[in-house]
């Protein structure tokens, strides 16, 4: 395809090519690049191969689609969900771009109408599932088709010490052996050392460069606390601070998916359950209205997410332990997509960590993939456990040095937790798991510490040994906690042989024998469903907005402007409803925010506008311009 007359234009302007800022700025309505998007558009315009890194909301996509549009013939993206494929073609589309998809959903008709226009050049994005491409047939296609680029996108699902393996993803190394003049961008959000070599190696990009951007993500509040009642902590949490707001619920079986659904909607919020039990229609239909719809809350297994582009997205909850770092950056990453101030919170306890360390065992993989997965679950369990920075620890994992002690904007720093000496404590602990034989969970075990002769203490005769009573000093909820730190800390670990036991470490021995020190963190209040106090809430509150982006907030302007933004997100609405797209597809919430504080009159002021390029200028501009003169004066 001839990419001299994209930008349109008299005949003199089409003879000049176009460079990628004005692509970006007409078609997007973007102004400029991002950190090293231009560098990365500018590599993989010039044909070169490159693994990209950045984090979700930076602006992945548009590294790969304006080489597309820059380049002759077709980009071909590599997409893991019909989801993010659809989404993402209905935007493309509205900003007057050739996007079409290829994947199971199409007819035989139209997916035959799709693969004729890409061999007659009328495409300049193609989406498409990774097992079809890998299809004899489709191959065959590409092999006659005009190709601009191949863009893997999610490309950590290619690695097996990734938190997302795919086994589909593995055969796309064949891209590099059939097609070798095609250049091809390998794209994921999230991956560690580990992920990266990988990724490298299975899609044969040795000697490519890697454009890693900043993992830090300023707008998130991290916060993760004890798990007391987790489901009474969530509603408490949603109501406090985010009543009315769109949000994801992870939970790690399909049984809390629904019982979580089901009582967050008794309490009045919005939620809507999504796992891969629910029969398909169902699920589809919960999906787009968390999509299309404002404030609703999703609640899912991990089975949610991959590719949802939705950008308001106000906080993101784990009710239970993700296997990973990995896995948490990347499912926290989908709040806040638009950069204003979001919620990551978590409740977490010590059965997480025995849960996913027998997910672990019970696994079928081999020795080292369990070792590696033990090492993952372990920095998560660290993250969890640390009194000092969260954001900090994040960035140390994967390789970015933050550059500060502390971010000023997750609970640690807002509220920072007081620690004691709990070596005698913890001595008491681990002599009570050692002479009890190293059989017996936590439950059992604190029934010892604190005296409780209940029928299994005496069956066992473990009421006679001299740590039984020996914590009475502790309640139930504060030996819960001591456990739940030995373990992270390494004194203690589950037993994989034995359910829900915990048995020593190599390290307890120190601590037992007084040489290791050991400093125990404070642990919140019972009945809290987050920060410590309300110093933190108030912290929280100016943190919040002080992060917000400029315009972002219109709780102190004008009513007037406040009552335009309302009308025009009235309108979005309709239209989003009309054309069957997001709601974000027509504007996102900063364009509309960006009208309502500018307040255009004319057309050229409009376009002036973020987010609004030129197709978007001619669909929407005089219904826009129409409705600011509404709210005149």
């Amino acid at each position: 395809m001839n990419r001299a007359g994209f930008a349109g234009g008299s005949n003199c302007e089409r003879n000049i090519a176009p460079t990628a800022l004005s692509i970006l700025n007409s078609v997007f309505g973007l102004p400029a690049f991002r950190g090293a998007q231009a560098e990365i558009v500018r590599h993989v315009t010039d044909g070169g191969d490159c693994l990209v890194l950045m984090p979700t909301g930076g602006g992945k996509s548009l590294c790969y689609q304006l080489p597309s549009l820059l380049r002759e013939g077709c980009g071909i993206v590599v997409s893991p969900l019909i989801a993010l494929m659809r989404d993402q073609v209905a935007g493309l589309l509205d900003a007057g771009v050739k996007a079409a998809v290829l994947n199971s959903t199409l007819s035989w008709e139209a997916a035959a109408a799709v693969e004729h226009r890409l061999l007659a050049g009328d495409l300049d994005l193609l989406y498409i599932a990774p097992e079809r491409l890998l299809t004899p047939r489709c191959l065959s296609l590409m092999t006659r088709a005009r190709l601009a680029l191949f863009a893997i996108d999610e490309a950590h699902c290619v690695s097996q010490w990734g938190h997302d393996f795919r086994p589909e993803y593995i055969g796309l190394s064949v891209l590099a052996e059939r097609f070798p003049n095609v250049p091809r961008i390998a794209l994921t959000a999230t991956a560690d050392e580990l992920t990266r070599g990988e990724i490298v190696a299975r899609l044969k990009l040795g000697g490519a460069p890697s454009f890693v951007a900043s993992f830090d993500r300023p707008n998130i509040r991290y916060e993760i606390i004890e798990k007391q009642n987790a489901r009474s902590q969530l509603q408490a949490f949603i109501a406090e601070r985010h009543a009315g707001h769109a949000g994801i619920v992870y939970c790690l079986s399909r049984a809390r998916v629904e019982d979580t659904a089901a009582s967050l909607a008794n309490a009045g919020i919005a939620a809507l359950a999504y796992h891969a039990g629910m029969d398909a229609t169902v699920r589809a239909r919960h999906q787009d209205r968390f999509i299309n719809e404002d404030g609703v809350v999703i609640v899912a297994t991990i089975a949610f997410g991959m590719g949802i582009d939705k950008p308001d997205v106000r906080f993101v909850a784990h009710l239970d332990l993700p296997k990973s770092i990995e896995a948490y950056y990347q499912e926290t990453g989908r709040a806040g997509r638009d950069g204003k101030p979001a919620d990551a919170w978590m409740t977490y306890g010590l059965a997480d960590i025995v849960q996913q360390r027998r997910l672990i065992d019970e696994s079928a993989g081999a020795d080292a993939f369990k070792r590696v997965s033990v090492a993952k679950l372990d920095a998560l369990v660290s993250l969890c456990e640390t009194t000092g920075c969260r954001r900090v620890r994040l960035l140390d994992y994967f390789g970015e040095a933050s550059g500060a002690p502390n971010c000023g904007n997750c609970d640690n720093c807002l509220s920072p937790p007081r620690v004691w000496d709990g070596t005698v404590i913890a001595q008491k602990a681990l002599s009570c798991v050692y002479r009890t034989g190293q059989r017996f969970g936590a439950v059992y075990l604190i029934d010892v510490l604190i005296g409780r002769s209940s029928e299994r203490v005496v069956q066992f005769g473990h009421d006679r040994l001299s740590v039984f009573g020996v914590g009475a000093e502790l309640n139930e909820r504060q030996w819960r906690a001591v456990m739940r730190q030995l373990v992270a800390l390494g004194h203690l670990q589950p037993d994989s042989e034995a359910f829900g036991a915990l048995k020593l470490t190599a390290s307890a021995r120190g601590v037992l024998k007084g040489e290791s020190d050991v400093m125990l963190r404070e642990e919140t209040p019972p009945g809290s469903g987050g920060m410590r106090g309300g110093k933190a809430k108030n912290a929280r509150r100016g943190a919040a907005s002080s992060s917000a982006s400029p315009g972002s907030s219109f709780a102190s302007n004008k009513a007037e402007d406040t009552s335009l933004l309302g009308v025009l997100r009235v309108w979005r609405s309709d239209m989003a409803r009309k054309r069957g797209v997001p709601a974000y597809v027509v504007l996102h919430d900063a364009t509309l925010e960006g009208i309502a504080s500018s307040r255009p009159k004319t057309l050229d002021q409009l376009r002036a506008v973020a987010g609004i390029g030129d197709k978007k200028l001619e669909r929407y501009g005089h219904a826009l311009l129409l409705l600011v003169r509404s709210k005149a004066g």
